[in-house]
């Protein structure tokens, strides 16, 4: 069994979601802002996303703490995980 190909290909599958990112398309600033500034124009982008779930799961998944992640912020993934 080659580990190898297989540790890629489970990789590739977890940030698959990426290639169809509206995300990739704007900078980091973006879904990563300054303390107290708006998330709307973030979520917004994230609710038009074909990548989101896949984008959330992958958050969820590696314990992602900052920013906006499948159109949602730290606190609400943090209550997410905490109802699952």
């Amino acid at each position: 069994m080659n580990t190898t190909a297989t540790a890629t290909t489970a990789a590739t599958a977890g940030t698959a979601w990426y290639e169809l990112a509206l995300c990739a398309q704007t900078g980091p600033g973006f879904f990563f802002p300054e303390p107290g500034s708006s998330l709307r124009d973030a979520k917004r982008l994230c609710g038009a996303c074909e990548g989101r779930a896949g984008c959330l799961e992958y958050a969820l998944a590696n314990d992602e703490r900052f920013g906006v992640w499948g159109g949602l912020s730290e606190a609400e993934r943090q209550a997410l995980r905490a109802r699952r």
